[in-house]
């Protein structure tokens, strides 16, 4: 089943900051894909859900934690 993603979802990849659109679901023996156009060059890839997170997202309060570890770490 392929699950189009309206409005697209802002999702951090193990190569960057990308906009998710569609998640490709296999079955139950098989992880969930997630198509992500990259951010920084708008290549299309493919990732596994379990490399997959949500951005920060402020009015909502979600990943805050996770993306501020990130920037301790980094600076």
């Amino acid at each position: 089943m392929i699950l189009q993603l309206t409005p697209s979802i802002l999702v951090e990849t193990p190569l960057g900051t990308g906009q998710a659109l569609f998640i490709i679901d296999y079955g139950m023996h098989q992880n969930t894909c997630w198509v992500v156009a990259l951010q920084r060059d708008g290549v299309i890839k493919h990732f596994d859900c379990n490399d997959v997170t949500l951005s920060t997202n402020y009015t909502y309060g979600m990943n805050l934690p996770h993306n501020k570890l990130d920037e301790q770490a980094t600076s």
